[in-house]
């Protein structure tokens, strides 16, 4: 009995571990039947669209969140921005007030002011106004009122015709233009500018001037209105010019007041960026050669006129310091006020071997240079000639 027993216990008992998950160890199970593989396949069906359906729920609920905030957004926006454009006074405004725009200043910087002197109610009024019109805002003094609106602000900021205060210094103009102009924008007596320049200076320019002011006024525009002294404005064009030349590298001592004259020549005779350097040489060239330069430019500054008001008697005068046809080597001092590209010319000339030159049509400025006398004659009878066929 004993032994059928445990014959019967060896032949149906299994042994297993009882650390491991004999399910775990186990293959998935196939279907049983063709019916239950269909019911597996319909399940995983089902789960596959109802993950694709949640997945298409949250998408449209981004979108439509999307939707609504972007228009809740756009919104808040518009009305932002209509409650900044309408915060501007209708005009025409009140009480008469001065305004003045600086040099260098943008559109932000002068609006803000604006504001602060209650001329325009906001600055983003203004901002706008200038954006929408594409302008430029010109410096100056400007007669505006308080409570304008910021667009009829615009308009007269725009306009250059309305500005004063302010004093444009062109390249080529003389000392004795400038001053006259600087003293009837700033309303200080031209006798206090002129008082300071035959005194020669003092403590202004620098040594190598000699005491004249020619030559050394930098091109530019000044706020010569906000001024209390002239000498605090003939200080300040002095100034810049120096800084100016010193930014170019130009030479000092008195090889700069050499450069400034023979740049200011070039202005005076030609006035054109195309020529100035040729006119250099021809300078140049004429010194070398210890031939006179023969300007008729230098000869009329020493005469106050212009060179159309020039005689025979004037440019025979030997008395006259300034008379190049007469007289060797340089003028004294430099006999106008040149700008950037003269004296750029002045110290970078091209090479060439011209001796004369000759301005052939003096609307558009064009000039002929030529290397002997009998070239230079031929193209002056061209010149006289062409004249006499026009008139």
């Amino acid at each position: 009995m004993a032994d059928n027993l445990q014959d019967f216990f060896e032949e149906n008992t299994r042994w297993t571990d009882t650390h491991v998950d004999p399910a775990a160890s186990q293959p998935p199970q196939p279907p049983r039947s063709r019916k239950e593989m269909r019911r597996r396949r319909n399940r995983r069906k089902r789960k596959t669209m109802v993950t694709l359906v949640a997945v298409l729920v949250v998408i449209a609920l981004i979108c439509i969140a999307g939707f609504f905030g972007y228009r809740q957004f756009k919104s808040w926006y518009s009305n932002r921005t209509q409650s900044t454009v309408i915060q501007d006074y209708p005009g025409p405004g009140g009480e008469e007030i001065q305004f003045t725009v600086e040099t260098g200043q943008g559109a932000a910087e002068i609006a803000k002011n604006l504001v602060a002197q209650d001329i325009v109610k906001s600055e983003s009024a203004f901002t706008s106004a200038v954006a929408a019109n594409n302008v430029t805002l010109y410096p100056g003094t400007y007669d505006l009122k308080k409570q304008m609106a910021a667009a009829d602000v615009v308009a007269i900021l725009s306009d250059q015709s309305k500005a004063s205060g302010f004093l444009e210094v062109r390249s080529g103009e003389r000392v004795s233009d400038v001053i006259t102009n600087a003293a009837s924008i700033s309303g200080i007596a031209q006798t206090e500018f002129q008082s300071i320049i035959d005194e020669g200076g003092t403590g202004i320019l620098p040594d190598e001037a000699g005491g004249k002011f020619e030559g050394w006024f930098e091109p530019g525009t000044y706020d010569v209105k906000s001024k209390s002294s002239a000498s605090e404005i003939l200080n300040e064009m002095v100034q810049a010019r120096i800084t100016k030349l010193d930014s170019m590298g130009a030479p000092t001592g008195s090889e700069r007041e050499r450069l400034l004259i023979i740049a200011s020549i070039a202005e005076s005779e030609v006035n054109s960026e195309e020529y100035y350097g040729k006119v250099v040489r021809v300078i140049l060239n004429r010194l070398n050669a210890n031939m006179n330069l023969g300007m008729d430019t230098t000869v009329a500054y020493g005469l106050g006129i212009s060179a159309s008001q020039l005689t025979d008697a004037m440019l025979a005068d030997a008395s006259n310091p300034y008379n190049t046809r007469v007289n060797a080597g340089l003028p004294p001092t430099p006999i106008s006020n040149p700008g950037d590209n003269a004296i750029s010319a002045a110290m970078n000339p091209p090479e060439g071997d011209w001796l004369y030159f000759v301005t052939t049509n003096l609307q558009t400025g064009e000039t002929k240079f030529a290397t002997t006398e009998e070239e230079f004659w031929k193209i002056r009878d061209e010149y006289k000639s062409s004249n006499e066929n026009a008139n």
